[in-house]
């Protein structure tokens, strides 16, 4: 009769496969922890170790790692992903620029700072009703294709 505990080895490995495309898909750390933690299980088992002292080794390495080097792994990620700047439309707010045509009641064509041109119209809390292309506006809102701008406050 065979002995199955001769082939726990494929069960490790199949075992550490799918916790690695768990974490490929989540992206949390954790079944990255518990993937290296079977690592430790399987290094146990190519040891020549008992079934169940594989299953504890495994089992205290992933709760080591998710308890100790988890929580920094997820600062360092916090960290840098505040550092990123803001891109897309999140990037034009505040972002200056001067009117190409008209801006008034219907609207108008604003040529911001990065070279884009965007059709723009007046914020409503604003008095101005108009301005005149040439002038200096501030990007303070962006609804769908539509740039809502400020004068730009002089400093003369």
């Amino acid at each position: 009769m065979v002995d199955l505990t001769d082939y726990l080895w494929i069960v490790w490995l199949v075992f550490i496969l799918v916790c690695v495309i768990i974490e490929l898909l989540t992206l949390d750390f954790t079944f990255l922890m518990i993937a290296v933690g079977s690592l430790a299980g399987l290094g146990a088992n190519l040891l020549g170790w008992e079934w169940w002292v594989q299953i504890l080794v495994a089992g205290a390495v992933s709760v080591l790692l998710l308890l100790l080097i988890r929580p920094v792994l997820l600062r360092l990620m916090a960290k840098s992903a505040a550092a990123v700047p803001p891109s897309n439309v999140a990037a034009l707010i505040g972002m200056g620029g001067r009117v190409s045509s008209t801006i008034a009641e219907l609207g108008g064509l604003v040529r911001l700072d990065n070279g884009e041109t965007w059709t723009a119209r007046l914020s409503p809390d604003r008095t101005p009703t108009r301005i005149d292309p040439g002038e200096r506006v501030l990007v303070s809102a962006i609804e769908g294709s539509t740039a809502v701008v400020v004068p730009e406050e002089r400093t003369d």
